[in-house]
């Protein structure tokens, strides 16, 4: 393994990042709250969606640069799309709005739970990547998706938790897992229901590469410390994963052994 535990950075689409961390930047109760969450988070790596916040609108303008004055990697997104044409058509706004290939692509396929449409994800994703964007495609965490979304030309994969907004944490580790013993060569983010930083450090254990989230931080009664609780779990649950952790076992098996161990005797 060629990540150490003193200087683990990670690389996406060529950039090289310290913080395995990605927030986003909805739903905070004001833009003070929101950089001052970001800063502690420790992110470099900031989601944005168009649709929310057009920058060049008056109210979208003010927001943009707040934005920009905190200095980190943006990740627009295709959020409320529910076509191929209509995620394209908003990608390319977003590129010539924001100024950056990268596109975080979300096409709705139902809107009870906002899964993602697997057809047309993958669809959209690859007629993105001809016109030169560098996505990073939301998905489900299904494993013929995510090589689908590989094949086509995606370099990072995100599969979901747990529907986006529920705070259910992983709902399929065994999914998650298979699609990361699977496809080892491509950096993996968790995107989507991590509710609590106990489930940050499950997807680290597991082997994924990042978490992107949003509303734990946002919406929690103290979005500051949240955001610390976050950058904290994900650095645990990345030091558990390189470190090793112990197997699970089905009998008990003793610390310390009796078999060959002196008896000690009180004189």
């Amino acid at each position: 393994m060629s990540a150490t535990l003193s200087s683990d950075t990670w690389t996406l689409y060529g950039q090289t990042f310290n913080s395995r961390f990605l927030i986003g930047s909805a739903l905070y109760p004001s833009p003070e709250v929101m950089k001052s969450a970001i800063t502690a988070s420790g992110s470099e790596i900031i989601t944005v969606s168009l649709r929310r916040q057009a920058p060049e609108q008056g109210g979208g303008n003010a927001f943009w640069e707040q934005l920009r004055s905190l200095n980190k990697a943006l990740l627009p997104n295709t959020a409320g799309c529910h076509s191929v044409k209509e995620a394209v058509t908003l990608a390319q706004m977003s590129r010539e709005i924001f100024e950056t290939d990268w596109l975080k692509l979300e096409v709705v396929g139902d809107d009870y739970n906002l899964q993602p449409d697997p057809i047309a994800t993958v669809e959209a994703a690859e007629k993105l990547i001809k016109l030169g964007f560098k996505v990073f495609p939301y998905c489900t965490d299904d494993l013929v998706i995510c090589q689908r979304l590989r094949d086509v030309g995606c370099e990072v994969l995100m599969p979901w938790g747990s529907p986006i907004g529920t705070g259910r944490g992983l709902m399929n580790p065994y999914n998650l897992q298979a699609i990361r013993e699977r496809i080892p060569e491509l950096p993996l983010i968790v995107d989507a229901g991590i509710g609590k930083p106990s489930h940050a450090v499950q997807a680290m254990e597991l082997g994924y590469d990042g978490i992107l989230l949003n509303t734990a931080v946002a919406q929690a009664n103290e979005p500051v410390m949240m955001a610390e609780a976050f950058r904290d779990a994900l650095s645990a649950g990345r030091k558990a994963y390189l470190a090793g952790a112990m197997p699970e076992r089905q009998t008990a098996a003793p610390s310390t052994p009796t078999l060959g161990m002196p008896f000690w005797h009180q004189q």
